[in-house]
């Protein structure tokens, strides 16, 4: 009986440390380009490290690149691509990895918003597509709570935050940044919305794992 209730708590255990993982992952919002990269590094790459020097990076190049000459601040969706995306694939499984995902919102938010302002963007029209991005990312957080994995599809279709950043500095070189803004606004916000709405209406009230959140956060 011992033997049993150990080998039933190292299941439990590796079955929390599987959860961990995939929702670190679903939580990073990866696309093709960053899982591509991931499959190359083998997972063998730690991806903390990666991600801050990503975003000191990042940080640097937008201060540069404001004022007339934004140039450098194009790069910079390139530099935390190729500085995060080879890690994609890692577990996840160090004491502070758990920081990854947020690292990378505060780069795709913050590059989003700072461009967008320099290069003379609407107001309202940063925070629509921030606004349809944060839903996204919180979806996906509650959802996989609830243990309502989003499909990969999801993931590919909405580009990745790599995809998304290297639209927005391309589509910035020739100085139609809000036609991008607004494009990007529309696509996303009817595929994640749509996808959003139809994924909890087809799981319906009581089906699905629902989970107490506040006795999970405990």
């Amino acid at each position: 009986m011992t033997a049993l209730t150990a080998d039933a708590m190292a299941d439990e255990r590796g079955d929390a440390i599987a959860y961990a993982t995939d929702q670190l992952r679903a939580f990073r919002d990866d696309g093709p380009i960053c899982t591509a990269l991931g499959r190359l590094a083998r997972g063998m790459l730690p991806p903390l490290p990666g991600a801050v020097v990503a975003l000191v990076i990042t940080g640097v190049l937008l201060v540069a690149g404001l004022g007339e000459q934004n140039t450098p601040a194009l790069f910079a969706p390139v530099v935390a691509l190729l500085l995060t995306g080879p890690a994609s694939t890692h577990p996840h499984n160090g004491r502070l990895d758990w920081l990854v995902p947020p690292i990378i919102r505060g780069i795709e938010y913050g590059y989003l918003a700072v461009l967008g302002f320099a290069q003379g963007v609407s107001a309202p029209l940063i925070y629509v597509l921030i606004g349809v991005l944060a839903y996204h990312h919180y979806d996906t957080v509650y959802r996989t709570r609830q243990r309502l994995w989003p499909q990969d599809w999801v993931f590919r279709a909405g580009l990745g935050w790599e995809g998304r950043m290297l639209i927005v500095a391309f589509v910035g070189l020739s100085g139609l940044l809000p036609f991008a803004y607004a494009a990007l606004a529309a696509y996303l916000g009817v595929l994640f919305g749509c996808e959003s709405v139809t994924t909890w209406a087809r799981t319906g009230r009581g089906s699905g794992v629902i989970v107490d959140l506040e006795e999970e956060e405990a």
